[in-house]
């Protein structure tokens, strides 16, 4: 398949920009198997699941990983978006500058401290940093939240609150994982009472996931690489879930990725480890039951991956339907519910 595959037209309007001020006010697009689309709401969601359902969230919690400096010597400006915390105050890291960082380099952060430059593996620095205390707890007060690039504003106080879920926990992931942003206490409380039941994962979302797609063969393309955990207590509740002929619904395309990392031979299994799973139509998702999950960026591997669970043509015509009804789109946007066996 083609890149271009997965184009579709959307008015830079309809990208949310900002947070609706309730998490569940959200619209919700119902996308059965077959059949009309439905219009509803994500409070509307303990109507639309049975008890007996799974839900799964991904747990991982989002890192302040924006910093800025200045090259030692040159002065020059440095943006660095860190990707992946590692032993030893290192860390794997974007970083934006006039003229390429080397080996054997440092910038002296605005924040305080340093990072010296210890080698580059593609479009990624080995980075050390020297900064008081652990490098993950003196970015909770020196780094920046590090907002998508198609938002076109610089991060203010709320979205401390708003681009993390109610429930994150593990601290790791440089993007939200977004489908998880619509849930409020009062929502799960709900969600509870219907008899809904839920489960954890952990996925830490890296800033490969804003990368684009640059072949236009889609088999050629190489996934970027992150950290999962599939715990045995979470495979335990999906084969309870199977076993009572409940559907394990996956709460955003980070948990698909990461149900679907742990499979071995069909069979979910405890999993910690990396993952560069790269589904696209022809993959068959067997994992999950049904998806809720945003909008996604047109010719992204996250469209791709939504295509594969409910067919392409299915999936676009979708989109077309959001597009003339003005959902709001991307990380900050409305969500679908997927439900191919409806």
């Amino acid at each position: 398949m083609k890149k271009s595959d997965f184009r579709y037209e959307l008015p830079p309007g309809l990208i949310a920009q900002a947070p609706l001020p309730e998490r569940s006010a959200s619209r919700l697009l119902v996308v059965p198997g077959d059949g009309p689309f439905e219009d509803r709401h994500v409070r509307d969601l303990p109507q639309l699941l049975r008890a007996g359902d799974l839900l799964v969230f991904n747990d991982t919690r989002v890192i302040p990983a924006r910093l800025f400096g200045r090259k030692q010597g040159s002065g020059g400006r440095v943006e660095i978006l860190i990707e992946r915390l590692l032993p030893g105050n290192e860390a794997r890291a974007q970083a934006g500058s006039s003229k390429p960082l080397r080996p054997g380099g440092r910038i002296e952060l605005d924040a305080g401290g340093e990072a010296e430059v210890l080698g580059h593996d593609g479009g990624f620095h080995h980075l050390r940093f020297h900064v008081e205390g652990s490098l993950e707890s003196w970015l909770l007060h020196a780094g920046r939240l590090p907002l998508p690039p198609y938002i076109h504003r610089e991060p203010g106080a709320d979205d401390d609150e708003r681009y993390q879920t109610v429930f994150a926990r593990k601290v790791g992931a440089v993007a939200a994982p977004t489908a998880g942003l619509h849930f409020d206490d009062a929502l799960l409380a709900a969600l509870r009472e219907r008899g809904v039941q839920s489960g954890h994962v952990t996925l830490h979302v890296g800033a490969g996931t804003f990368q684009p797609v640059r072949v236009d063969d889609i088999a050629e393309h190489r996934m970027h690489s992150e950290w999962l955990n599939v715990g045995p207590g979470l495979v335990e509740q999906v084969r309870r879930t199977r076993a009572a002929g409940g559907r394990v619904v996956a709460v955003g395309t980070t948990v698909v990725r990461a149900l679907e990392s742990a499979l071995v031979d069909g069979e979910l299994r405890p999993f910690a480890g990396e993952t560069r799973i790269f589904i696209f139509p022809g993959y068959r998702i067997r994992s999950v039951d049904a998806l809720l999950t945003n909008f996604h960026l047109p010719e992204s591997t996250l469209l791709m991956l939504v295509s594969a669970f409910m067919g392409r043509e299915r999936i676009l015509a979708a989109y077309e339907h959001a597009v003339r009804e003005r959902y709001r789109f991307f990380s900050y946007g409305d969500a679908m519910l997927l439900s191919p066996g409806t």
